[in-house]
C-alpha cells in the first residue's frame, strides 16, 4: 500500500499542469503598454508576429460622450522587428487620425 500526503499530490498536480501548459500552450501574461496620446486619442501599438516578421497592428481609442470607442488597426505592412512595426504603427495611426478624426469610430 502506497501512502501519499496531500502536499505530495498537490506537487504532482502542479507538475502535470505545468507540463500540459508548456505542451499545449497557455495564456501568457500580456504586457500592457502605455498608450501614446495624440489629439485626444490613445494609440496602443501591438505588432503581430507573422512568418518571422511583424505586422503593423494595434488599436486606437477615445472616450466619446462617456463611452470608450475602439478601432482595431491592422495593416498589410510587415517589418523585421517588433519595435520597428510598433513605431510605424504610431506614425500611420497619427496620419489616420489626422485624416478621419472621430469618423474612425
Amino acid at each position: 500500500m502506497v501512502r501519499t500526503t496531500s502536499d505530495s499530490i498537490e506537487k504532482i498536480k502542479g507538475v502535470e499542469v505545468g507540463l500540459f501548459s508548456r505542451l499545449f500552450g497557455s495564456k501568457q501574461e500580456q504586457k500592457v503598454e502605455e498608450p501614446e496620446q495624440y489629439k485626444g486619442f490613445n494609440i496602443y501599438p501591438a505588432a503581430i508576429a507573422d512568418g518571422g516578421q511583424y505586422r503593423i497592428a494595434g488599436k486606437i481609442t477615445k472616450e466619446v460622450d462617456g463611452e470608450l470607442k475602439t478601432h482595431d488597426f491592422i495593416r498589410s505592412d510587415v517589418l523585421p522587428s517588433k519595435g520597428d512595426a510598433n513605431e510605424l504603427m504610431l506614425k500611420k495611426a497619427q496620419m489616420f487620425i489626422d485624416q478621419m478624426g472621430e469618423k474612425i469610430f
